[in-house]
């Protein structure tokens, strides 16, 4: 089980970070099997409720059976009550899925983030469903050690949506160059009180030029 849940989270980097006006979720698209790169175009950033995305690390069945699961919840809560969950109460609920199957864990590190009622916030759960305190920066995956390196240099409370997009960007790039699991493509989504925006592929293109300038 111990060599199962080593060799079932490696490969990804993803992150998060809380801003002035919104959140910033991003990843890469690379997808592994150990040493083989199974596809370049794996998505990583899920929308699961209207101003509430989650990011995806470890084994990709887990992760979107978790994002078809969370998503039908999340449906069903608006039907019996009329209104939305808080982000803190959608990262319980799943700390809870997650916490109900740890004999059987379903192998993921998730970042929930998005805005409600309270402003932006992000949370992180590892695969026992351990909620971790609200986080205002965040990553996961095999890459999240060299792109934290870029988040403590970087992140200042109170960044803009522009600059957080931008922070984003640079600390995947980051450890796309020194993680050989993370590659290929980078998604960026920004989440406000108006709900979710994917970046273009011309847009991140653009950016990446930026930050390695």
């Amino acid at each position: 089980m111990e060599f199962e849940m080593k060799e079932g989270l490696k490969g990804t980097t993803t992150v998060g970070i809380v801003c002035k006006e919104g959140v910033v979720l991003a990843s890469e698209s690379r997808a592994t099997m150990g040493t083989f790169i199974a596809t370049h175009e794996a998505q990583k950033v899920y929308q699961i409720d209207d101003c509430v995305g989650m990011t995806t690390a470890g084994g990709v069945g887990d992760a979107q059976h978790l994002v078809r699961l969370i998503s039908a919840e999340i449906r069903l809560n608006k039907m019996r009550t009329k209104r939305g969950l808080s982000v803190k109460a959608i990262s319980t609920l799943l700390a809870n899925i997650l916490s109900g199957s740890k004999y059987y864990p379903y192998f993921v590190q998730l970042i929930v983030g998005g805005f409600d009622s309270s402003g932006p916030a992000i949370y992180s759960l590892d695969l026992l469903g351990g909620q971790i305190e609200e986080r205002k920066m965040v990553s996961t995956g095999s890459g999240s050690p060299t792109a934290y390196g870029v988040l403590d240099d970087r992140y200042k409370e109170g960044l803009s949506l522009e600059e957080g997009v931008r922070l984003a960007v640079r600390a995947i790039n980051s450890a796309m160059r020194r993680d050989a699991a993370s590659g290929d493509n980078i998604e960026v989504v920004k989440i406000t009180k108006d709900g979710l925006e994917t970046l273009s592929r011309e847009e991140i293109e653009s950016l990446t030029k930026e930050v390695n300038a």
